[in-house]
């Protein structure tokens, strides 16, 4: 049986195709599955990968899948932890473990509410100093949360 991944990373429903490619290459980089989750605002073929310069997504882990819930499946005994500026528990709060997924939600809304209310346990954010600032840039934020929990495990 194979060794399970280091961590996962997933994106809901991603809106802006230079995010989600900043954060493949911190995937690639780090040998880490993406997984894009639901619709996406963009597209991922051949032919717009290659338009868009990005030589390493051949490197890229790539999983799709339609729903959360797919994702919940795919990544049975996983758990998971949900990103977001609404949350109360701080990142550095968690004891991250081989295995887990890190979820962000997409960039004009961020994760669904009732999402985040169910999950609340497992529900993080990433503090931030201003008001004045609604929210962190995505692959910003996923980046913050990949290297704390890579820290962590390594």
């Amino acid at each position: 049986m194979a060794a399970p991944e280091l961590l996962h990373v997933a994106l809901y429903k991603p809106e802006i195709h230079p995010n989600t490619g900043n954060i493949a290459r911190l995937c690639a980089a780090n040998r880490l599955p993406l997984h894009l989750v639901g619709a996406l605002g963009f597209r991922i073929d051949d032919r717009s990968v290659r338009r868009a310069g990005l030589d390493y997504w051949p490197f890229v882990d790539l999983h799709t899948e339609e729903t959360l819930e797919e994702l919940h499946e795919r990544l049975a005994g996983a758990r998971f932890f949900y990103f977001s500026a609404r949350s109360e528990m701080l990142y550095t709060q968690v004891h991250y473990q081989v295995g887990d997924c890190l979820i962000f939600g997409p960039e004009s809304t961020g994760l669904p509410a009732d999402l985040l209310q169910t999950h609340r346990d497992h529900a993080l954010r990433i503090p931030m100093r201003s008001t004045n600032v609604r929210s962190l840039n995505l692959a910003t934020a996923a980046g913050i949360a990949v290297y704390e929990a890579l820290r962590q495990i390594l």
